[in-house]
C-alpha cells in the first residue's frame, strides 16, 4: 500500500473527519515535496527524521509565514506519519514556533444580526444561518442536521457527532419554527421524488447502513438542508467510516452558506470580519449580556473547557467593554467639557470614631480602604481615587477632617 493511502486508512480507522484527512494529507505531501526540492530528488520518509521535520517547520514560520494554527496541523500531520506510520517515536521537535496570538471573536449588535438575516434570500440559507444565531450552531452542524433530530414538541435540535464527537441538545428558536418545517416539507417531497427514480439514499455513520440496511432511505435520517443534486461519497469503499448504498443527496455545501452570508454583510454595510461563525459568537455574547450564567453557554456551545467559553467575558458589555469611559463622565449634554468639581462633601462614617488606613490593590490601580471601629463593630468604606487628590486618592479636605 503506498505511503498516503496508509495514512488515509489509519485516518478512516480512527473516525477522523475528511477535512482532517485531507489537511494532513496536504501537509503530509507538501512536507516530501519540500525535502524534493531542496535535494534534488524524492526520499522516504524513512530515511528522514527529526532535522528534516524540523527545518520544514522553521521554513513555514520564517519563510511562509505562516499562522500558529497552521503550522501546529502541520506538525500533528508530520507526527503522524512518523510517529503512527513509521512507528519513529524519536522524534525532537526544536523547529521556530510561530507564536499564537491571543484574538477576541467578532461579535455582531443584535440590529446588525438582523440586518443581515433580512437581507439573505429566503430559503434554506436564511434559515441556516438563523440556526447559527439562535440556536449557537457551528455551519456544518447546521448543514448536517437531519430532519429526525429536529423535535418540535419538545423545542429543541439534538447535535449529533459534533466537534470531538459529542451530542448535545440545543433550543429550537420559536422564529425559526414556521421556516424549518417548510423546508423539512420540502425535504419530503424531494425526497419521494428521488425515491420513485431509484435513488433517495443517504449517507449513514459507521456500520449503520449494515446494522439498519434499509435507513439510508427513510425520511428521518435524510439532511434538513439536502444538496441540489445527486451526488457519491467521495470516500466511499474499503476503509471509509460510513456508506451509502445507492444514489443520494448530500447536505447544502459550507460555502454556499458562507458567500450568501458574505454578501449579505457587505449590503448592509458591515465593515467588520465578519462570517457565518460570527453568528455563533454573537449567540454566546448576547446570552453573557442577557445574565445567562457561563456555565449554561458552555453546554450550548459544546465546549470541551469553559476556558473556551471565557473568551466572551472580553466582548460582551459586562466584561471588559462594559465600563463607563472618564471621557464619557466630563462631556456634558451637548458634548461640551464639564471640569470636575472642586467641592467634595464629608461621608458621614467619617465624622466619628478613629479611622484607620489600610492598603489593597484592586484591578490594577490603588484604593484605599477606610475601617471605621464603631460600637464594637467594624465598617469598610471604598473611597474613589480623585485626579489631585492627597494620599491613597482621597481628597486633602477629607484628610484634614481625619487628622
Amino acid at each position: 500500500m503506498k505511503l498516503l493511502d496508509q495514512v488515509r486508512s489509519l485516518m478512516r480507522a480512527r473516525h477522523l473527519a475528511i477535512r482532517t484527512e485531507k489537511a494532513y494529507v496536504r501537509w503530509i505531501y507538501k512536507f516530501l515535496k519540500f525535502h524534493r526540492d531542496s535535494n534534488g530528488h524524492w526520499r522516504h520518509p524513512e530515511e528522514m527524521g527529526s532535522a528534516e521535520i524540523n527545518a520544514f517547520l522553521t521554513y513555514l514560520a520564517v519563510e511562509r509565514k505562516v499562522a500558529a494554527s497552521t503550522q501546529n496541523q502541520a506538525l500533528s500531520a508530520l507526527l503522524l506519519l512518523f510517529r503512527d506510520i513509521l512507528l519513529n517515536d524519536r522524534v525532537d521537535i526544536e523547529a521556530i514556533r510561530a507564536k499564537h496570538p491571543e484574538r477576541i471573536p467578532v461579535v455582531l449588535s443584535g440590529q446588525e444580526v438582523a440586518n443581515v438575516l433580512r437581507e439573505i434570500r429566503l430559503g434554506p440559507c436564511r434559515t441556516i444561518a438563523g440556526l447559527q444565531y439562535g440556536a449557537g450552531l457551528r455551519l456544518l452542524e447546521a448543514c448536517r442536521l437531519r430532519v429526525k433530530d429536529v423535535d418540535f414538541g419538545r423545542k429543541q435540535i439534538h447535535i449529533r457527532d459534533g466537534k470531538g464527537g459529542k451530542d448535545r441538545a440545543v433550543p429550537l428558536p420559536d422564529k425559526l419554527r414556521d421556516g424549518l418545517e417548510g423546508q423539512m416539507e420540502r425535504t419530503r417531497v424531494l425526497h419521494m421524488a428521488d425515491v420513485s427514480k431509484g435513488a433517495g439514499w443517504v449517507w449513514l455513520p459507521f456500520a449503520l447502513a449494515e446494522k439498519y440496511p434499509n435507513a439510508g432511505r427513510e425520511l428521518g435520517w435524510q439532511y434538513v438542508f439536502p444538496g441540489s443534486r445527486i451526488s457519491v461519497d467521495p470516500r466511499q469503499g474499503e476503509g471509509s467510516p460510513g456508506r451509502i448504498l445507492g444514489p443520494g443527496r448530500h447536505h447544502i455545501h459550507a460555502s454556499t452558506v458562507s458567500k450568501q452570508v458574505k454578501r449579505a454583510m457587505k449590503n448592509v454595510g458591515i465593515t467588520k470580519h465578519a462570517s457565518c461563525h460570527s453568528f455563533r459568537h454573537s449567540f454566546a455574547t448576547h446570552l453573557l449580556e442577557e445574565g445567562k450564567d457561563i456555565r449554561t453557554i458552555q453546554e450550548l456551545l459544546g465546549h470541551k473547557d469553559v476556558s473556551t467559553t471565557m473568551i466572551y467575558t472580553h466582548v460582551s458589555s459586562v466584561g471588559a467593554t462594559g465600563v463607563t469611559s472618564p471621557l464619557d463622565r466630563l462631556l456634558g449634554g451637548d458634548g461640551s467639557v464639564q471640569e470636575p468639581a472642586e467641592s467634595y462633601s464629608l461621608p458621614p462614617i467619617l465624622r466619628f470614631g478613629k479611622p484607620r488606613f489600610v492598603w489593597a490593590k484592586s484591578i490594577g490601580e490603588w484604593s484605599c480602604v477606610v475601617r471605621e471601629v464603631f460600637l464594637g463593630s467594624r465598617d469598610a468604606l471604598h473611597l474613589p481615587a480623585v485626579r489631585g487628590a492627597g494620599m491613597g486618592g482621597i481628597h486633602p479636605d477629607w484628610l484634614g477632617a481625619l487628622s
